[in-house]
């Protein structure tokens, strides 16, 4: 299963992204996505932790259990200079520390209905996994 998460508008304190999933052929609109402040690594910016969001690339994501949310949780594999990266629900970019909030973004700089979206998500990626499936997604 790939996933796809497209930055459409970033901002000074954070930045927001649609997430497009393709079981089959064509990617398919599936949420909009919270994170906090792009930065340009490939012209020399600087990660802030907690404040920065991850580098474009492709990434595995597995669902592992997440000693601090207390929850089965995706994580991202693989990103460069950071650790730990989740999607997980919150609403505004001071939820994020790094990670990727999905939910509806219908209020400036924030998502909503984050948990819904989320369990929505880990259902297909463990379809997906049962199915013997390896699960990407690509930040772009």
């Amino acid at each position: 299963m790939e996933i796809y998460l497209t930055r459409i508008a970033k901002r000074k304190t954070y930045t927001i992204g649609k997430l497009f999933i393709a079981e089959e052929e064509k990617p398919v609109y599936f949420c909009d996505t919270l994170e906090p402040t792009w930065r340009d690594y490939k012209k020399g910016e600087k990660k802030i932790w907690g404040l920065s969001a991850i580098p474009e690339g492709r990434y595995a994501v597995v669902i592992s259990y997440s000693p601090r949310m207390r929850k089965w949780l995706p994580i991202l594999l693989g990103v460069p200079n950071f650790k730990g990266i989740r999607i997980h629900a919150g609403n505004t970019a001071k939820d994020t520390e790094g990670c990727i909030l999905l939910g509806e973004n219908r209020r400036v700089g924030m998502v909503l209905n984050s948990t819904y979206w989320v369990n929505r998500l880990k259902e297909k990626i463990v379809a997906a996994k049962e199915r013997g499936e390896a699960v990407w997604i690509t930040v772009r």
